[in-house]
């Protein structure tokens, strides 16, 4: 059996379905297994995964409609069975999924848009459930394509290599971070894509939870982030003014993780690395406004959501539409009036047992 795994959506949600890719893998130990992915740094985790047979990286978005269209044509006939990952929920996906023409096409049928947005051009499929994580969404699509139940499902899956582990040991002794010291690590950062900005907390509270953990508990702030989010993290980190903050800067995602490795607490928003932070196994606490946790919270790591839970929110659910706030009296309240103050203290919750 041949099999290709459609991640096409971003960096968080390919790396919520490698536990799928694992038990697929121990299911079907015979069968080549591909993915065709879109972004890089989405082929950069996939490379690494053992249980993969080949990654295919295609820019659908900068390659245009004419080529893209090209290049799926090419791939027609190629596999008995094609899967599209959770979330996909956009026409365009089920329609590449649909014209590479294998036999039993999987996705999800959602809740929200998913006829209109051509779910029903797959042919093996479940129906969405808002309780369910990503992974569970995924090994529950699995479980209909293999006629299987999953009971223990594995954790995320990001290899990191020797030459990773370099760069961070390097990054550390470069600025004088000892083993003993206090790290804690922030991803001020998000999508941006549909409004998705909105989601993120705003970097004046990331400056004075910064300067509130130094000043407090001797912390030193590690501020990562993409080569797009530079320039917010640089901010945060002039604002911060202390010689016990620094930026990291790297070449790949799997340099980025290998200096994650060394923090003792990672703060972020519903982000790519709060997802890679629960698959270096570090304890996490999530800044979470408008998304449903049940759909993001950190997978198989010890975690505490920082949250108002509104009785408006959960609000963002799985829809091309871009995200908007309902409320007339403070817009994205859910992320404007979450203070500082509770965001350390679920930090401090992590430290008390340090």
């Amino acid at each position: 059996m041949k099999i290709l795994i459609l991640a096409l959506s971003g960096i968080g949600d390919a790396l919520m379905f490698t536990p799928a890719i694992k038990l697929l893998r121990q299911s079907l130990p015979g069968a080549t297994i591909d993915a065709l992915v879109m972004f890089k740094g989405v082929n950069d985790i996939y490379a690494r995964n053992a249980d993969l047979d080949n990654v295919i990286h295609f820019d659908f978005m900068k390659q245009g409609a004419v080529k893209s269209l090209r290049f799926v044509l090419e791939l027609h006939g190629k596999y008995d069975a094609s899967i599209n990952v959770y979330p996909a929920n956009r026409k365009e996906y089920n329609i590449i999924n649909f014209l590479i023409g294998a036999k039993k096409r999987l996705g999800v049928n959602y809740l929200r848009g998913g006829f209109r947005n051509f779910s029903f051009l797959n042919n093996v499929s479940i129906t969405e459930d808002d309780s369910l994580h990503n992974v569970e969404e995924n090994v529950k699509l699995l479980s209909k394509f293999l006629d299987k139940e999953f009971t223990d499902l594995p954790p995320l899956n990001f290899p990191l290599l020797a030459s990773d582990a370099d760069f961070a040991s390097k990054f550390l002794a470069d600025r004088a971070i000892s083993a003993d010291q206090l790290v804690i690590g922030f991803h001020p950062g998000c999508a941006t894509l549909k409004n998705h900005i909105k989601r993120r907390w705003e970097p004046e509270k990331f400056t004075a939870l910064a300067k509130k953990l130094i000043a407090n508990d001797n912390a030193v702030i590690l501020l990562f982030g993409g080569p797009d989010e530079y320039e917010l993290a640089g901010q945060i980190h002039k604002d911060v003014n202390s010689e016990k903050c620094f930026l990291v800067k790297s070449t790949d995602l799997a340099q980025t993780a290998a200096v994650m490795k060394r923090c003792n607490v990672f703060v972020s928003n519903d982000s790519s690395l709060m997802h890679i932070s629960s698959a270096m196994q570090l304890k996490v606490v999530g800044v979470i406004g408008p998304t449903n946790t049940n759909y993001i919270h950190p997978w198989k790591t010890d975690y505490k959501i920082a949250s108002l839970n509104l009785e408006c929110a959960p609000c963002f659910f799985y829809s091309p539409a871009p995200l908007t706030c309902s409320r007339t009296d403070v817009q994205f309240k859910c992320v404007k009036e979450l203070e500082v103050e509770m965001v350390y203290l679920k930090v401090q919750e992590f430290l008390s047992g340090l």
